[in-house]
């Protein structure tokens, strides 16, 4: 080998040294400013929550309407001009409360009659039993015949009748009076007044004079899915269960009930069970017609782990949640949700009883992202604090 090639050998020796020396040192540089990037990265601010245990409800959901215990139209009975009206419009009233008054007289009139014919048919008949009696008597003697005893005694026969024919018009003439006082047949509120006072009357008319609902208690119906069907037959059978009514919002609870009534059949265009609850409603806060959510408690789930709703996650794979480690690192856990509900959800498997768990600003985690943690103070906390500064 010459001197010639021997320094071209030395030449790419060198090059190649220099080559892979300076590759080093940019590789170190740039391992340096990753990690100097990765120290400036702050950590993630995010809101914390603890996992707790709580007795959870195991509810069915349905939405209902509201139906009157008992809804009475109420008409007359008689014939009459109205000259009082007893009651106002929307009033509650009891069972016996008089809210028509119809014309008297006629049927005064009508009464005073039928005693006066008694009166009269009473006198004849008392006498025609004196004159039996003394035909009684002479009949032994030869003084009368046998024919004008038999005639007397089918007098007195006839007038006993009449009497009692007297006392049967009597007691319709009593029964007609009393029908000229409508009075409420039932507890409940009025609805608008149909009839003014001046108006004649019919008897049972085809238009009530006014509607009477019963709405304490009063009733909720709603339907379910046939899915749930056994289910409810078997707890029911334990003890009537829990029925909670909601407002539209299904925020507002407005009464609880009890379930009292299981339809016999599944309806098979729909594929939902009929039911019925019933509530006290002493509050009045169910109204006849109106629409209601409905939450049916079939179990207690006792001692579930339970999160805020929104620390839970949706992905590819289904559920999963973030928990902070004590180096304020997170961790993704999938979970297994049993049911949500008023912003609470019931963990079956993934989550423990103490971890703290993230509720807000997970959406720029990772596995292993530092975090900045922060709890949401309780609201009356809140407000003292704001009130302090």
């Amino acid at each position: 080998m010459n001197k010639g090639t021997l320094s071209k050998i030395g030449a790419v020796g060198l090059v190649a040294g220099l080559i892979v020396s300076g590759w080093f040192i940019v590789s170190e540089m740039g391992r340096d400013r990753a990690r100097a990037a990765s120290a400036q990265v702050p950590p993630v601010p995010v809101v914390t929550d603890l996992a707790a245990t709580k007795d959870m409800p195991v509810l069915v959901r349905g939405i209902g309407t509201v139906q009157a215990y008992e809804t009475v139209a109420v008409k007359t009975r008689v014939d009459g001009q109205i000259v009082k009206v007893a009651f106002t419009e929307g009033q509650y009233v009891k069972a016996g409360d008089l809210l028509f008054g119809i014309d008297r007289a006629p049927y005064q009139a009508a009464l005073d009659h039928a005693n006066a014919a008694k009166q009269r048919d009473e006198a004849q008949l008392a006498g025609a039993k004196l004159d039996l009696e003394r035909y009684g008597k002479l009949i032994g003697q030869g003084y009368q015949s046998r024919q004008s005893f038999d005639q007397q005694q089918a007098t007195v026969a006839a007038l006993t009748a009449t009497v009692a024919l007297d006392q049967a018009t009597i007691d319709t003439a009593k029964v007609n009076l009393d029908y000229t006082e409508i009075r409420a047949p039932i507890d409940g509120r009025t609805g608008q007044r149909l009839v003014d006072v001046g108006n004649v009357l019919a008897a049972n008319q085809p238009v009530p004079l006014v509607n009477i609902t019963q709405i304490k208690p009063i009733f909720v119906n709603f339907t379910v899915p046939q899915d749930v069907a056994d289910s409810i037959r078997h707890a029911q059978a334990a003890a009537p269960l829990t029925v909670m009514a909601f407002a539209p919002d299904d925020k507002t609870q407005l009464s609880q009930g009890k379930l009292t009534l299981i339809d016999n059949q599944i309806d098979a265009a729909t594929g939902t069970l009929r039911l019925k609850a019933t509530f006290e409603n002493a509050d009045e806060r169910l109204w006849p017609g109106e629409f209601v959510n409905v939450r049916l408690v079939i179990d207690v789930r006792v001692g579930a782990v339970t999160v805020p709703e929104r620390a839970i996650m949706q992905g590819p794979e289904g559920y999963y949640a973030y928990t902070v480690n004590p180096d304020n690192t997170v961790q993704r856990h999938s979970v297994e949700v049993a049911s949500m509900q008023d912003g609470v959800a019931v963990i079956a498997h993934g989550l423990a009883s103490g971890d703290k768990v993230v509720v807000d600003g997970q959406y720029r985690l990772s596995e292993g992202s530092r975090v900045k943690t922060d709890t949401v103070p309780p609201a009356g906390q809140a407000a003292a604090a704001g009130k302090d500064g």
